[in-house]
């Protein structure tokens, strides 16, 4: 049987019967307290989201968001980015090839089209699979069981494409993108609509592309020239610093390039310092699934004036920027058409 009465007098003798006399418990009973009306708080009811109706509009869905962390960030870009509409300023977008895989190139092609977007930046990936889906309807492979059989990346039609784009575009100076864009122009390629390269060059805004050799699948082909790609894509990075140099009070979007892109746009900054452009006021947004070193540090820390980071997937996020921003354009143009006619 046991003998509790010992068990307990020898716990008493125990190195912790100092800490026990030491630390007895917190006598509360003289403890200030307030109003919970006089608190400052962070979160209030006006706040919170509400339900909207199965037949609410896109700007009612929009308005009914929770004013809370993400909602409230993707409004701050968005009244960044129709501010810059507004006001004239460059909107750039920078990416890497998960936005064109997972379906968002019309987003930013329409952007394009309205007039937001003044320049593109993509990394060789994002380029890659813009040809392939305005060419054959498709991209991205499966490199599990295409690498084991030697296949992986070996696709003629893209190797001929980033051949011919990057004599183009080395031989007439005109840079890597806008090389790629008129060639794929001169396809007629049977889906062009969903492309984000062709967009930029029929509209006549920078299309820069920035390679990194030996990263792409067209590398791997040997009529594509190390010489040209070089050529063609140094062309784009002198391009960009052209359209950096003029983004005082606008706004530069990294969207999914966790390295390449980061980095080009810093040493572009850098090009734009040293000529002594201004750059006051500049917005810069990074949009990836998860935070990033490069992104954090060189897109919205170093560089800018206010840096936005908005987590989430980018066949989501996207989508849903595109429509905030709609809404606001259509509201933007709607009172200037009532002022004019004022």
């Amino acid at each position: 049987m046991t003998d509790f009465t010992s068990h307990t007098h020898a716990a008493c003798n125990t190195p912790h019967h100092t800490a026990l006399e030491t630390y007895k418990p917190y006598d509360l009973g003289a403890l200030k307290t307030y109003d919970l009306a006089s608190r400052p708080s962070k979160v209030f009811h006006d706040d919170l989201g509400r339900t909207v109706a199965h037949d609410a509009t896109a700007e009612d869905w929009l308005l009914s968001l929770p004013r809370q962390l993400a909602a409230n960030e993707i409004r701050r870009v968005t009244n960044h980015l129709c501010r810059a509409k507004r006001e004239g300023r460059t909107v750039a977008i920078a990416l890497g090839g998960h936005v064109i895989k997972t379906g968002c190139a019309p987003y930013l092609i329409d952007w394009i089209q309205c007039g937001l977007v003044k320049a593109v930046a993509m990394n060789g990936s994002a380029a890659i699979h813009d040809f392939e889906l305005a060419f054959a309807g498709k991209t991205s492979e499966n490199v599990n069981t295409q690498l084991p059989k030697g296949e992986f990346g070996m696709a003629r039609e893209t190797a001929d494409a980033f051949a011919v784009g990057a004599r183009i575009g080395s031989e007439n100076d005109i840079g890597l993108g806008w090389g790629l864009g008129r060639h794929i122009e001169e396809m007629n390629c049977p889906h062009e609509e969903s492309s984000l390269v062709l967009a930029a060059y029929r509209a006549g805004i920078p299309c820069t592309v920035h390679v990194a050799l030996g990263t792409d699948i067209v590398h791997m082909h040997p009529h594509v020239s190390g010489a040209a790609l070089g050529e063609a894509s140094l062309i784009d990075f002198r391009r960009l610093c052209s359209v950096v140099s003029t983004m005082a009070w606008g706004v530069w979007m990294n969207l999914g390039s966790a390295v390449i892109m980061p980095e080009v746009f810093v040493k572009a900054v850098s090009v734009a310092n040293n000529f002594g452009h201004d750059l006051d006021g500049l917005v810069t947004v990074n949009l990836d699934k998860q935070s990033q070193y490069r992104s954090r540090v060189n897109v919205l820390e170093r560089p800018s004036s206010e840096g936005i980071e908005l987590i989430g997937h980018h066949e989501i996020m996207l989508p849903l920027l595109h429509l905030a921003t709609t809404c606001q354009l259509a509201k933007q143009q709607a009172t200037h058409r009532a002022t004019v006619a004022a």
